[in-house]
C-alpha cells in the first residue's frame, strides 16, 4: 500500500501527527512477543482494544476503542462498562474487531478507522515520552508522541481506564 491508499498513514499525515512507521514481522506482532523481539519496553507499547457493550433493546451495540499500556489491564467491567452505558461489556472478538476496524488483532490502531468510534486513551499512556501503537496491519507499528493521539476525532483521555497489571 502507498500512503495515498492507506487510511492509517493517510489520516496520521492529514492530522499532522509526527510518527515513525516501524516494520514488523507479522508473526511477532502480538505485544509481548513484539516488545521482546524488537527491544521495546512494554511500558512504551500501547494496545488498541475494541470493547463491546451489551446492546439495549432496539439500539445498536455500543463500541469503543481503548488504548492502554501493555503493562496495564483495561477495566472492562468497571469504568468501560459504565462509559458504554451497558449492563455488560466485553472485549470484542477477532471477527467483531475485523468487521468494525478492518484490521487484524495485533495491528489494530486508532488511525484510519473506517467508521467513527469513541477512542478512549488511558491517562497513563499520556505520561510516556513516546508510544508504540498498532499500524493497521500486523506487519508494522507506529511510534509517536502520545499527544498525537489527541488529534484523532473522538479521542478522549480517561483517568483510571486501566490499572497496572499484577506482576508475578
Amino acid at each position: 500500500m502507498t500512503a495515498s491508499t492507506d487510511p492509517v498513514l493517510e489520516q496520521a499525515a492529514a492530522l499532522g501527527v509526527v510518527h515513525e512507521v516501524m516494520p514488523c514481522d507479522p508473526d511477532l506482532a502480538d505485544t509481548a512477543v513484539f516488545c521482546k523481539a524488537y527491544g521495546i519496553a512494554p511500558e512504551d507499547s500501547a494496545n488498541a482494544i475494541l470493547v463491546a457493550g451489551k446492546p439495549r433493546a432496539d439500539e445498536p451495540r455500543p463500541f469503543a476503542l481503548c488504548l492502554v499500556l501493555a503493562t496495564h489491564r483495561l477495566d472492562v467491567n468497571g469504568i468501560v462498562r459504565r462509559r458504554l452505558g451497558s449492563r455488560k461489556a466485553s472485549f470484542a472478538d477477532a471477527d467483531q474487531t475485523r468487521a468494525l476496524t478492518g484490521m487484524e488483532i495485533g495491528g489494530v490502531t486508532p488511525f484510519g478507522l473506517p467508521e467513527p468510534v469513541p477512542i478512549w486513551i488511558d491517562a497513563a499512556v499520556m505520561e510516556r515520552g513516546e508510544v508504540i501503537v498498532g499500524g493497521g496491519s500486523r506487519d508494522r507499528k507506529l511510534r509517536l508522541p502520545p499527544e498525537g493521539l489527541l488529534a484523532l476525532p473522538g479521542a478522549e483521555v480517561v483517568d483510571d481506564l486501566a490499572r497496572p497489571a499484577e506482576t508475578g
